[in-house]
């Protein structure tokens, strides 16, 4: 009896100890837990900050470790991902406001461009005919100044009006005629006094004649190269003057009433967010542009320090009296990605915060470096125009709706000349071999290959593509394309080639579906790679032998289409 108490009395003392040492402790870590849980703590890359995940792990592009972020997600909508400042510097992403947005006060917000001051540009030609011996200016952008050496000329036709000269000068108290036509003829030619008067002092005749700047600025387009035979009045240079520029606005048919040159504008800019720049509109065009619909509106600002650079996007506001009404809207070329028949944007949703989310639209024609937007898009709203492909591929590593991971997507297929099925069959040709390297994880193996693919792909020609559609499709594919071919290259472990072989395959798998190669091929997919997210490849054989497990698990996955498009 007394055992059997024994037993008993140290059962209990045993169950009290285990709960003295557990008990408490997992209640804390279900505490800890539920705290992390309810922080939504993001998780990002020191390397690339752009990459936002809601739990610690490895960077999907270079492989280190994620560190906290400094910024959560909170408060966003289902597909809405947020960037960090340091990612969109580092992607050199541009946005812009679409239309011309009206608030309530009429104010309307303009889209504009900074452009050259035409008024202040000038073109150096050459004053005679010869070959350039010289050419001292090296390379658009260089700046020059009035009087500078530009170049310098041989001259068959000069040497002959000096000798002229001499003989005139010989003969000059008899001719004065001759010779002051003489003297006339070279000062047509840009010869100064003092040039003249040196030949006809020394009485030699100069080979090679300088070609001095008539006006300071700003070289924007070299028309000639050293070596070059060029004709009396041929343009040698054009310069421009950017000490002042003009800034260019779109204002709509219905809107054109409201505007008159004189009015104040406040002019912004991207570059320089927290500035405003307050100019008068100089000009209205009185001409309007058939196929926008609209007219360009015109200011000129002071551009002494630099600030403004051709091309640049700038907003105006101006403040009317009447109410508007609704307008045509336009965006330009680079905002669209395009996938099959369908286009997307992506709309930064939140003027003052980096926060995007990706939007379909319905597109009407083209029009030089813009499209017209039928639906999807609203005045006001503001886009990406530039590194739309590095936002989509933030979208797309976050898990949001993105251009690649669109359920609805349907694969247009196009007609496309054989020697370009030939070029892309190359190419698929060494992504398989690419494919069967990580199938093997041969890391080595997979470098080489991954290098040739990269060559193969920087060799089709996508001039042989002759649908604009077609065209806008592989533009679309090839920048993902070479991009991760070059990460494999680059890369020396096995797993991080594999995170890159999933995004390659996936931009690799539509080239395919959209233009056909010379063979049937296997569109194959493993559930459990990528941390169990699922990842696809290409497979000359039914059978699965899978590039992203090898030995580990080779037969996981399944045939999930047959590709016959050839």
């Amino acid at each position: 009896m007394k055992k059997y108490i024994i037993y008993i009395v140290i059962l209990i003392a045993g169950l009290f100890l285990g709960w003295l040492l557990f008990g408490g402790s997992s209640k804390s870590e279900v505490a800890h837990d539920h705290n992390t849980a309810e922080t939504g703590k993001m998780w990002t890359c020191s390397m690339h900050p752009q990459i936002m995940q809601p739990e610690p792990g490895d960077c999907p592009i270079c492989g280190m470790d994620l560190i906290p972020a400094e910024v959560g997600a909170e408060g966003l909508a289902a597909n809405q991902f947020k960037l960090t400042k340091n990612a969109m510097a580092l992607a050199n992403v541009q946005t812009t406001v679409i239309g011309n947005a009206i608030s309530a006060d009429n104010t309307i917000t303009l889209s504009g461009k900074i452009a050259e001051n035409e008024k202040s540009n000038a073109v150096q030609v050459s004053y005679f005919a010869g070959r350039i011996e010289r050419l001292n200016v090296n390379f658009t952008g260089e700046k020059i100044r009035k009087g500078q050496l530009l170049a310098t000329v041989y001259s068959p036709e000069l040497v002959k009006a000096q000798q002229e000269l001499l003989t005139a000068a010989s003969v000059k108290e008899n001719q004065p005629a001759l010779y002051k036509a003489v003297r006339n003829k070279l000062k047509l030619w840009k010869l100064s006094e003092n040039q003249i008067n040196q030949i006809e002092k020394t009485g030699k005749v100069k080979e090679n004649f300088p070609v001095y700047a008539t006006v300071s600025g700003t070289v924007s387009e070299k028309l000639v190269e050293q070596g070059d035979y060029v004709s009396q009045g041929q343009a040698l240079l054009k310069i421009a003057n950017l000490n002042s520029v003009w800034a260019n606005f779109d204002v709509y048919e219905n809107q054109i009433s409201n505007f008159k040159v004189g009015q104040n504008i406040a002019i912004t800019t991207n570059a320089y967010s927290n500035e405003v720049f307050n100019a008068k509109v100089s000009f209205i065009d009185p001409v309007l542009n058939p196929k926008t619909r609209t007219v360009t509106m015109r200011a000129v600002l002071n551009n002494s320090k630099g600030k403004f650079k051709p091309a640049m996007f700038v907003e105006g506001k101006i403040t009317t009296k009447e109410k508007q009404t609704e307008q045509q809207l336009s965006i330009p070329a680079t905002a669209v990605l395009w996938t099959g028949k369908r286009s997307v944007v992506y709309v930064k949703v939140k003027s003052d915060q980096p926060i995007f989310e990706m939007r379909e639209v319905l597109l009407g024609g083209r029009i030089e470096e813009s499209y017209q937007v039928v639906k999807g898009l609203e005045p006001g709203e503001e886009i990406v125009t530039n590194g739309v492909f590095t936002i989509d591929a933030s979208a797309q590593l976050q898990g949001k709706k993105s251009m690649m991971n669109h359920t609805k997507e349907i694969v247009e297929s196009f007609e496309v000349p054989e020697k370009f099925k030939e070029q892309l069959q190359k190419a698929y040709n060494n992504y398989i071999v690419l494919k069967d390297a990580l199938v093997k994880t041969d890391a080595g193996a997979a470098k080489i290959n991954a290098e040739n693919l990269k060559r193969d792909l920087e060799v089709i020609d996508m001039k042989l593509l002759a649908s604009e559609s077609a065209h806008k499709e592989w533009m679309m594919l090839i920048p993902a394309l070479k991009t991760n071919s070059e990460k494999i290259a680059q890369a020396s472990d096995v797993n991080m080639q594999r995170k890159h072989f999933k995004v390659l395959s996936e931009h690799f798998i539509m080239a395919v579906q959209s233009f056909g190669i010379k063979e049937v091929t296997y569109k194959q997919y493993c559930p459990m790679a990528d941390s169990d997210k699922g990842a696809y490849w290409l497979s000359k054989e039914k059978q699965v032998l899978n590039p992203y497990f090898g030995d580990m698990m080779l037969k996981c996955g399944e045939v999930k289409e047959t590709i016959n498009n050839n």
